[in-house]
């Protein structure tokens, strides 16, 4: 009788452990995607910044030059902060739970400030980008660029300024560009090689091609 008791109760400790571990994951999954979504309006913000500024930029050289000077960040600072309060908390879990041998505390005790830096530096990579992609596309037009065609264009070159452009909606873009500004930052990645790499791509872009795609793409939902 007593073993059975014994037996129930690591049953129900382990349902309930089990139990915690789910809230526990989706607690996390839905912390990932506030910050998701929170990188996604901060994009959104800085790209229609650039697009109704002032500032235009009209060669990968001119953006370069541009990058290495002060940026205002300021009209986005509210955004700016939303990011990085949401995303400590999950960098620092993913410091505890990475395995690593030596993981020195000042990474952890500093993360915050690494963020902020890396995501107003990952702020004014892309508006610099989406300015000289739009002004592409209206040499190639004699119209204003299409903000959504800009945006997509933007990111996608931004992650991969290898690649050809993907001008098709892809809502992994902004996963991809959450793990680039927040772990990027957190280990003090740079991203500025990066960024001059898109510049070059931006400056080479084939604008008729580009938009032939863009108002031919399957629309989501259709």
């Amino acid at each position: 009788m007593e073993m059975e008791e014994r037996r129930t109760k690591t049953s129900r400790v382990g349902v309930g452990a089990a139990s915690a571990a789910k809230e526990v994951t989706f607690a996390g999954q839905k912390a990932v995607g506030r910050l998701v979504a929170a990188v996604g309006a901060l994009a959104d913000a800085a790209i229609d910044r650039a697009l109704l500024g002032d500032e235009q930029v009209t060669s990968a050289a001119e953006a370069k030059e541009l990058l290495a000077g002060d940026a205002d960040t300021e009209e986005l600072a509210d955004k700016i902060q939303r990011v990085v309060v949401l995303a400590v908390p999950l960098v620092r879990m993913a410091a505890r739970g990475a395995r690593f041998t030596r993981l020195p505390w000042v990474f952890v005790a500093s993360s915050g400030l690494s963020v902020g830096m890396a995501v107003r530096a990952g702020v004014r990579e892309l508006q610099l980008l989406s300015s000289l992609i739009a002004y592409r596309l209206e040499q190639a037009t004699g119209a204003p660029a299409d903000p959504a065609l800009v945006k997509n264009l933007a990111i996608d070159l931004y992650l991969h300024p290898k690649r050809a452009p993907n001008v098709d909606d892809d809502k992994l873009r902004l996963v991809r560009l959450t793990r680039k500004w927040v772990i990027g930052g957190a280990f003090g990645r740079n991203t500025s090689k990066r960024a001059a790499k898109a510049f070059d791509a931006a400056e080479t872009l084939d604008a008729r091609e580009l938009l032939a795609g863009w108002h031919t793409r399957p629309l989501a939902g259709a």
